[in-house]
């Protein structure tokens, strides 16, 4: 329905979509479990990225040939990928400095940090939706990251519904150690939230991250949400960022793992489009061909190739929808019991809530 996952490649596509939802919760575990394993993969890792990125750009600026064809520069130098990455990895740490109360974190007035860290992740992701549909309204257009994304009401749907799933965050000031120490626990954020955000989140990538989102849409959203509903209740945020900061550093080196080319080329058989491209990469092909020389510039418009968003509609206008609901609901709760929804929690009815809150370190 949303993925053109049949045919030759299939058993390689869902076989790559489960070995990375499986990597991912494993990778997320050995980071929540254990300092070490939270200061390595928070710290040490984007450290040592952080000078293999800043070796690409000085090599790029010397001319260097390792640098102008490494794949990081190619195909992953667009604003949006180096801003998740680093917004996703300080949402990780402040996540630990709050359950290990390390510095500030022990701090009553840091506790909003993790709304404010998802918040600037999430209005990151809204500017990409509606640059997509400033910037292709109804047409093909070239994006910095050499993908062709197709604009339109779908991108305005989505971003005012990521606006509204900030101010569905509730209960800021509630969040807590877990009582074993591996968790930050926002027991207000229950699965109201969780499946609330996964929709308007897979849109997003839906709309504007097309030839990753089997992956990046998909496997990356499942990876946190199933350790919080089976194993993990309350630690979902937890287990978002880290996910996604292990996401964002592993496709920020190695793109060419997913990569569809903008003439159409893929790396590897697993390499997955979804049906806007009505015909798949015989689509792209014909929107390169059409571009001709443009293809090269950022902003290449093609309105002559035909596309398929009715599911990138769909899809779009189900977050709104569902963001709505939620919204009005927790705006109804507050009423009824006159509370601040931003200060005292709202769910405290729901199982969820209370299967978190027996795991908090309530002091």
């Amino acid at each position: 329905m949303f993925f053109q996952v049949y045919g030759a490649n299939a058993l390689s596509q869902w076989g790559m979509m489960f070995v990375v939802l499986i990597g991912l919760i494993l990778l997320n575990e050995f980071a929540r479990r254990t300092k070490f394993g939270g200061i390595f993969t928070f710290l040490v890792v984007p450290v040592a990225l952080t000078a293999y990125f800043l070796a690409i750009a000085i090599g790029v600026r010397s001319g260097a040939e390792w640098a102008l064809n490494n794949q990081t520069h190619l195909y992953m130098n667009g604003w949006f990928h180096y801003a998740k990455l680093y917004a996703a990895t300080a949402g990780c740490i402040g996540f630990m400095m709050i359950k290990y109360k390390w510095g500030i974190g022990a701090k009553h007035w840091f506790k909003p940090f993790p709304f404010i860290i998802v918040a600037i992740n999430i209005l990151i992701a809204c500017a990409s939706d509606f640059e997509s549909a400033i910037m292709g309204w109804n047409k093909w257009w070239l994006s910095s990251e050499g993908v062709w994304l197709y604009g339109g009401w779908h991108n305005v749907m989505n971003g005012v519904a990521g606006i509204i799933n900030i101010f569905c965050m509730t209960a800021w000031w509630n969040v807590y150690a877990s009582k074993d120490k591996k968790d930050m626990i926002w027991a207000d954020m229950t699965w109201v939230y969780i499946v609330i955000y996964d929709i308007w989140n897979f849109a997003y990538t839906y709309n504007c991250l097309p030839t990753h989102s089997w992956y990046c849409g998909v496997a990356l959203l499942l990876a946190p949400t199933i350790a919080a509903l089976l194993w993990n209740r309350g630690g979902w945020i937890q287990n978002r960022a880290n996910t996604l900061a292990i996401w964002c550093m592993f496709a920020q080196v190695f793109p060419l793992f997913q990569e569809t080319f903008k003439d159409g080329r893929q790396w590897y058989s697993w390499a997955t489009l979804p049906v806007q491209y009505p015909n798949g990469v015989d689509t792209v092909k014909e929107l390169y061909e059409v571009a001709g020389g443009a293809a090269a510039e950022v902003g290449t418009t093609v309105s002559t190739v035909a596309a398929n968003p009715t599911m990138m509609t769909v899809i779009s206008a189900l977050a709104l929808i569902t963001n709505i609901i939620a919204i009005v609901y927790i705006i109804s709760v507050s009423k009824r019991r006159h509370i601040n929804p931003y200060k005292e929690d709202v769910f405290i009815d729901q199982k969820y809530y209370k299967d978190a809150m027996a795991r908090a370190d309530v002091d």
